[in-house]
């Protein structure tokens, strides 16, 4: 035997044997327990199991929602790359506990549970993000997200800067605010086309970060068990995908009617102002030319397209900005000096004056609220929005609402500007806030719009009643206008409100094709456009290319928030409009109905906002209007003499 083998050998003592019968021991009670832990997990879960595992789910959403959204908040009214950093590792721990908890959810799929309690795990489910689950993708995609905000928030067109150079020290650059402005006041095509090519040139850096980031989310979206991100986004609707596409469509196919004779008229009134430069043998309307950025509200070229007989020519619209800044600077001396014609908005003076300003206009929303029976809003909100630009940093302008606690710390986000446009806004935020604060005593899964496109229509509901009797109410007009007028104001109305729908539409379809690979990054501008033309009939004023990258210009795609909502909410914003009505017990043309004031309309509003998504839509929607779908007749009532007269015109400018 050799040397390694003696040296190998063990022998077999007394101690050596109880050191192995513990040891069997130790494993037999092991393999005990596991064998108890798996007949444990082979039980079925326990309806009590699904509402402990809801409750916590409630709190940790709810303590990581409010972490992330300070986050946000901070990135996007001061934006620098550590803000974006920031914000995006909040975001990705937030999106990755989601992420976790739907997966954990599944457990509960086939246990028999209280409605309330399979609704909070459905809504979990279906409204988890379209992220992926390994951390690396995740972070990648948190990144991305807040990078593709910043760049948006950051963007600027410098004047006398040809496309693609790179401005001079002194170069005067502008956000979208000021060109948006210029745009809608301007009426030279030459520089309305240089503003929309120059505003539009942000996008193009957006292009490859916006495609890596559609496939992070896609491989999300497969994880969650969806063919794509907008089959998940379409499923959150309490009906399945394909049925919610057809809701939308069917909704189409009542109003495009109206949209297309309003098209008919005012692209021959443009025709009529600009000849060649509006004029072409496709039948589309130039888009710059519409004095809207993205064409998708054509307000403030009322001027051009104004009715010319005198019958009606004789009304003109209010002039609500300039009754606005008079009625403001009365209120409040301090914010007068905003509006001098040479007062400097970047000084101590001119900005406290602006922002004295910006405050005013919120008021006028707050006050509607109030006047239905609402509570103001919190001493912390007038402390905390934000309500025009900062002098000292890049920030976020495009409007929005913002509830950080899910609670009652209620914010704004704007750069407001004292004119009509901003008026009408300030009534929208205002309907996502004291909606966010009506349903705050629900559960956190429950704490949001019976849909997305409840909670866009809320505050437009209420701007639907900013007619001649609320303005003369106000004092902002001496006097309200006869029935004759009603045509001037219902073009007005429709040239925001009718010219939107399209828009709405073909946004979001050019990005659930996107999502679904049928439009791949090389086709991504050529397909934009495409479906801009089919839906909205404008095109671009230039050749475009797919070095361009247009829909990057628009807010939400590189902020990624779902715009279906937007066009959901034009269509609600007029049945919840007419059941106000109906219920304040206004009798008479809907368009001149104003529920200012009344307690009834207010109670009537309070009951649906605070329901939140605690039950399907579609009852929430038929306590409130007496109907259970999306239904474009209150729309199409509203503009029935606007819709004959515009058929009679278009008729007539055909014959000549």
């Amino acid at each position: 035997m050799t040397r390694e083998t003696l040296n190998d050998r063990r022998l077999y003592t007394p101690a050596m044997r109880t050191y192995v019968l513990s040891g069997i021991l130790l494993l037999a009670v092991a393999s005990a327990v596991t064998s108890a832990q798996k007949a444990i997990e082979a039980q079925p879960p326990t309806a009590a199991e699904a509402k402990a595992f809801v409750d916590g789910a409630d709190a940790e959403l709810l303590k990581l929602t409010t972490d992330a959204s300070h986050a946000e908040w901070t990135a996007e009214t001061d934006i620098t790359d550590d803000t974006e950093a920031t914000s995006a590792r909040m975001n990705e721990k937030a999106t990755g506990r989601t992420l976790a908890l739907t997966a954990e959810s599944h457990r509960f799929d086939h246990v028999a549970l209280p409605s309330e309690l399979r609704r909070q795990i459905m809504l979990l489910q279906v409204t988890a993000p379209a992220a992926p689950k390994d951390p690396k993708l995740l972070a990648e995609q948190t990144q991305l997200a807040a990078q593709l905000t910043g760049m948006y928030g950051k963007g600027k067109f410098c004047l006398e800067t040809p496309a693609g150079r790179q401005p001079v020290p002194e170069a005067k650059c502008l956000g979208i605010d000021a060109v948006s402005s210029m745009l809608a006041k301007s009426r030279d095509p030459e520089e309305m086309t240089r503003l929309w090519i120059g505003w539009h040139a942000i996008g193009a850096p957006m292009k490859d970060k916006y495609a890596r980031f559609v496939e992070l989310q896609n491989i999300g979206a497969k994880e969650l068990g969806y063919h794509d991100t907008g089959e998940l986004w379409r499923a959150g609707y309490d009906m399945t995908p394909a049925e919610f596409s057809a809701e939308l469509e069917r909704a189409w196919v009542q109003l495009e009617p109206l949209y297309r004779e309003l098209h008919t008229y005012v692209r021959a009134k443009l025709i009529a102002q600009y000849g060649k430069a509006a004029e072409r043998a496709d039948g589309m309307i130039p888009a710059q030319l519409l004095g809207n950025m993205w064409a998708q509200e054509w307000g403030n070229i009322y001027d051009i397209v104004a009715p010319t007989d005198p019958r009606l020519a004789q009304f003109k619209p209010i002039n609500l900005e300039a009754s606005l800044k008079e009625q403001i600077a009365s209120k409040d001396p301090a914010a007068g000096s905003a509006f001098a014609e040479k007062q400097d908005l970047s000084s101590d003076r001119g900005h406290a004056a602006s922002l004295a300003a910006g405050k005013g206009m919120v008021h006028y929303g707050e006050n509607f609220f109030t006047s239905l029976g609402f509570a103001p809003l919190p001493k912390t909100f007038w402390e905390r929005s934000q309500f025009v630009h900062p002098r000292d940093r890049d920030v976020v302008c495009h409007a929005s609402a913002w509830d950080v606690d899910s609670a009652e710390d209620l914010r704004v986000k704007m750069c407001i500007e004292v004119n009509a446009d901003y008026f009408a806004t300030v009534h929208h935020e205002l309907g996502h806030n004291f909606y966010q604060r009506a349903y705050n005593k629900q559960p956190f899964l429950f704490r949001n719009g019976a849909n997305d496109g409840f909670h866009e229509a809320i505050g437009d509901s209420i701007a639907l009643s900013i007619t001649p009797a609320y303005l003369k109410h106000l004092g902002l007009t001496s006097a309200e206008p006869p029935a004759e007028a009603d045509i001037p104001l219902q073009l007005r109305t429709a040239l925001d409100k009718v010219a939107f729908l399209p828009f709405a539409l073909a946004l979001d379809k050019w990005r659930w094709q996107v999502f679904s690979g049928e439009i791949k990054p090389p086709d991504y501008n050529k397909a934009w456009w495409s479906l801009r033309e089919k839906y909205q009939g404008v095109a671009p004023p230039v050749e475009r290319s797919e070095t361009d990258f247009d829909a990057g210009a628009k807010n939400h795609i590189p902020t990624n928030v779902p715009y279906a909502r937007y066009f959901l909410a034009r269509v609600y914003q007029f049945q919840f409009y007419k059941a106000m009505c109906d219920a304040s017990g206004y009798r008479g043309p809907l368009n001149r109905c104003s529920f200012y004031g009344s307690k009834a309309a207010g109670d009537k509003l309070n009951k649906m906002l605070e329901a939140g998504q605690s039950r399907p839509w579609q009852q929430t929607l038929k306590e409130m209007t007496g109907t259970d779908h999306l239904d474009a007749q209150p729309m199409l009532d509203y503009f029935a003499p606007l819709y004959a007269w515009l058929k009679e015109q278009n008729k007539m400018n055909a014959s000549l």
